[in-house]
């Protein structure tokens, strides 16, 4: 509703002068420097007509025999009027740099909160949102603010001071001409913002749309070699047809009604100046009005239009600026995770026992994934969880880190309850490789030593071997100085993995997680990373998940998950014995791979 917006908008501007802070005496700074300026300029037209009129009198005497011009006189006005106007060319040059200088840090602050927010915020709120829209935040949203602060404060202080101005100015010269010229503010403004209405839906379309086609392009085009192998070609040039379409028909009429205002704008101006020409006329007649001052008033009248269409304008970015912000602190006032405890237990106590102590949990609380999850794992074993997909057995993981908090139940690590750590402590006890593998624009020598920044580059070049990843990187154009690009799509999926696996061995953690480690490797390959692991693992506690039971069998541990409950555990050979759920899952994968 409008009132609910209008309420809105209000409550987004008030978070923005709190959020300013010591900006505040900069923009304060910038409104008195642009009031200041337009002044000053607004004053000029009014002492240039004096200088008119001095001219046109003394021209008059001196074609009458009764004078002479006083160029001394003249030429004084104009010193004051050139003064005037170098004065405030340096008040607008000062309030400019105050202001571009002011939004520029404050948007270098907003990145600056927003990142440091990123690492406060819970994983579960990366989970329920779109990366692009964090990261839409984070570079458009702030630049849009920054831009429209910018653009916004300066425009609308000057035209409110400007046209404030003007009208003073012209009834000191002539009120009944004032009162003329003041009637055609009502039409000027309602043509003004009738177009500003009806072109603000075009210009909301034109900024969806062409977010919608940005997406469509690269999804296109990061996916392009399924585009092809599925001959999706021309399905997908007509969506974007479709999308282009609607983007075009907003685009042109927003700037097809938004070009209207000038040219509308003038024809009210010339409107002006003809009323102003013949009112002017009559009053120079009667001997009431000085030449001068005609010539002022007629500055005055194109000055006295502009403002309006400025705060038209002014009144778009406030908007963009609104809405901007909006996100922005929307964003900055997420829930946080509490990453310290009051008297936290020290993480040099971390040697591996675990204890799952009927740990219930669920992404939402009235649909539980984990029911009633007991297990008690000594340091330095090695615990596989199996289980079919969407068993828990990644979630398990996830609470053992706190990345979740249990819902009931508790989590110790060696006696301690997990919550008694600091998060970020907590985390530095473990290391990880994922199923998924992350890797950055960098070389591979920087990529592996991410796991530890203080390795030297033997200790790098040592991790790899014991990943067996030391001889495809040496085999590569650069070796470990070779450039990964910003998809890491210049390696294989199993180079990655590889590298990921030399990552988590260089940092050296006492209890490692493995989640499907070598699922995009081959079958060889698989085999020489699990003589490293049976090393990088001896003397730590680790948990490893793994769909290919082939490669667990060696585990000291196996906890076999079925919808949130351990409904087997033992050794692999035990649990083959028992011929249950396990053995049922195991037999299944060696029929399939027979």
């Amino acid at each position: 509703m409008p009132g609910e917006k209008a309420k809105d908008f209000k409550g987004t501007i008030r978070n923005l002068w709190r959020y300013m802070g010591a900006f505040k005496i900069g923009l304060i700074a910038v409104m008195i420097f642009a009031a200041a300026s337009t002044v000053f300029n607004v004053i000029g037209p009014k002492i240039l007509g004096n200088a008119t009129t001095e001219l046109f009198n003394g021209l008059i005497a001196k074609l009458t025999g009764t004078g002479s011009i006083d160029f001394g006189k003249v030429g004084h006005i104009l010193l004051i009027l050139m003064g005037l106007y170098g004065l405030c060319a340096v008040l607008s040059c000062a309030q400019g740099l105050i202001m571009t200088e002011m939004s520029q840090k404050m948007s270098y602050r907003m990145r600056k909160d927003i990142s440091e927010k990123i690492n406060r915020m819970p994983l579960a709120y990366f989970e329920r949102n779109a990366v692009g829209d964090i990261l839409s935040r984070i570079t458009n949203d702030v630049d849009t603010l920054a831009m429209s602060l910018n653009q916004s404060v300066t425009q609308l202080i000057t035209g409110v001071c400007t046209l404030v101005g003007v009208v003073v100015m012209m009834l000191t010269i002539s009120p009944l001409m004032t009162l003329i010229t003041l009637l055609i503010l009502p039409v000027s403004a309602l043509l003004v913002f009738g177009i500003v209405k009806k072109s603000q839906k075009y210009f909301m379309a034109q900024q969806v749309y062409l977010g919608k086609i940005d997406g469509h392009i690269e999804e296109t085009f990061s996916g392009h070699d399924v585009v092809k192998a599925f001959n999706r070609e021309e399905a997908e040039m007509n969506a974007f047809d479709e999308t282009n379409g609607v983007l075009y028909e907003s685009a042109w009429k927003s700037q097809f009604l938004s070009g209207l205002m000038q040219p509308i704008m003038n024809f009210v101006s010339n409107l002006g100046y003809v009323a102003v020409a013949v009112s002017g006329a009559m009053l120079a007649a009667a001997g009431t009005i000085a030449i001068g001052d005609i010539v002022a008033f007629v500055q005055y009248v194109k000055r006295f239009t502009q403002p309006i269409t400025q705060m038209a304008q002014v009144s778009n970015m406030l908007q963009s600026m609104a809405a901007a912000a909006e996100r922005i602190f929307e964003f900055l006032n997420e829930d946080e995770e509490s990453l310290q405890v009051a008297d936290p237990v020290s993480p040099e106590v971390i040697r591996g026992d675990v204890i799952f102590d009927h740990v219930r949990f669920g992404y939402l609380p009235d649909k539980p994934v984990i029911h009633d999850f007991t297990s008690e794992i000594k340091s330095g074993q090695m615990v596989a969880i199996v289980g079919p997909t969407g068993a828990g057995k990644t979630t398990m993981v996830k609470l053992l880190m706190r990345f979740y908090d249990v819902d009931a139940g508790s989590i110790r690590l060696d006696g301690h309850n997990v919550k008694a750590f600091d998060r970020n402590a907590l985390r530095d006890g473990f290391g990880m490789v994922l199923q998924d593998t992350w890797l950055f624009h960098g070389t591979i020598m920087e990529n592996i030593r991410y796991g530890r920044l203080d390795a030297t580059d033997d200790e790098v070049r040592k991790a790899a071997k014991l990943a067996r990843a030391d001889h495809f990187i040496r085999a590569l154009p650069g070796g470990y100085q070779m450039e990964i690009n910003e998809e890491a799509t210049n390696i294989s999926q199993g180079q990655k993995q590889l590298i990921t696996i030399a990552r988590a061995i260089l940092a050296d953690n006492p209890i490692m997680i493995l989640d499907e480690a070598t699922s995009s490797v081959d079958t060889r390959t698989e085999h020489l990373i699990q003589k490293a692991m049976d090393t990088l693992l001896k003397d730590r506690t680790s948990f490893v998940i793994a769909h290919r039971l082939s490669t667990i069998r060696n585990a000291d541990l196996v906890l076999v998950m079925r919808d949130g409950d351990i409904v087997e555990q033992g050794t692999h050979q035990s649990l083959l014995a028992q011929d249950g759920f396990y053995a049922s899952l195991y037999n299944a994968q060696f029929e399939v791979s027979n």
